[in-house]
């Protein structure tokens, strides 16, 4: 399932969304290694049940917000939430549907308004984690990311510490989230591979196929002739005028080609609220052409 994210991008930000258990701490160290790692986060979504140690330690991580140890930082706290009301715990079918819908309902918003999203799945129940990781799989995009948090030496129940000091052990990992977008044919290579890391693989190359085939589509239907063979020649790294002595024409002609081919491409990659240009261009089908020169 592909969601359509909004035309109007919320360029480089990014989101973390966690489940919440009894320990605050997953959620603020996970939030201190992403910013380590330099990523843009500005909006913390804790996704939490109203059982009242889990209340707790929600309070605890509002606390660290409230405190401006992350002042430009946004937390939305979200509980998980049935048609009867708040959601204490997982005791039956509709609880768990609560918590489905409510981990959906927020990664798709996060994802129309064209956040990339960081999803920790280490917090709380364990079900948690497994009916986020469903999610991913209905939603995620190809930036999206899931995470399982690692900390070494700390076990449940130990002292709490909401932000580790330096030369501390812990690890972000990242999860591989397969995607249902191909659903029939990935559960009949399932059936017939042993090895999750090769069902990992074949889905890697069957998403590079079906981008190929996206930016094949591009290329031969969405460019006139004379635009194909102008991105062609710009995409090896030719200047305009080059491009024009190249193909027999006025420099201004080769110019006016690629402006709407730049037009076209902003189309293509969901208008975008950067500028699309010549770098744009040759970063997404450069690789393609020079694949397709080297076949001939």
């Amino acid at each position: 399932m592909e969601v359509k994210t909004s035309k109007k991008r919320v360029q480089g930000y990014e989101s973390l969304i966690a489940t919440l258990g009894v320990e605050p701490q997953v959620v603020t160290i996970t939030l201190d290694c992403l910013l380590a790692k330099g990523r843009p986060v500005d909006e913390v979504i804790v996704v939490y049940t109203e059982n009242p140690v889990v209340r707790r330690a929600m309070d605890i991580v509002a606390c660290e917000f409230a405190a401006q140890h992350y002042p430009d930082i946004k937390l939305r706290p979200v509980p998980v939430t049935s048609p009867g009301g708040l959601t204490e715990d997982f005791y039956g079918p509709e609880d768990l549907r609560a918590l489905l819908r409510t981990l959906y309902s927020v990664v798709r918003r996060t994802r129309q308004e064209g956040r990339i999203v960081h999803l920790c799945l280490s917090g709380g129940r364990k079900v948690m984690g497994i009916m986020a990781m469903v999610v991913a799989q209905l939603l995620f995009g190809p930036e999206d990311c899931a995470w399982h948090l690692v900390t070494e030496g700390w076990q449940p129940g130990s002292e709490r510490r909401l932000h580790l000091p330096a030369g501390e052990k812990v690890w972000l990992v990242p999860v591989p989230v397969l995607r249902w977008q191909e659903a029939g044919t990935l559960m009949g290579m399932v059936a017939e591979l042993d090895d999750p890391a090769e069902v990992v693989a074949w889905h890697t190359r069957l998403t590079r196929v079906a981008e190929e085939k996206r930016k094949d589509e591009f290329i031969r239907h969405w460019l006139t002739p004379a635009e194909r063979e102008a991105v062609r020649l710009a995409c090896r790294g030719l200047d305009n005028a080059t491009i024009a002595i190249n193909l027999g024409k006025q420099e201004q002609t080769i110019a006016n080609q690629l402006r709407s081919v730049y037009e076209k491409l902003r189309e293509w990659l969901g208008y975008p609220e950067s500028s699309v240009d010549r770098s744009v261009l040759i970063a997404n089908f450069a690789p393609y052409f020079a694949d397709r020169e080297g076949k001939t």
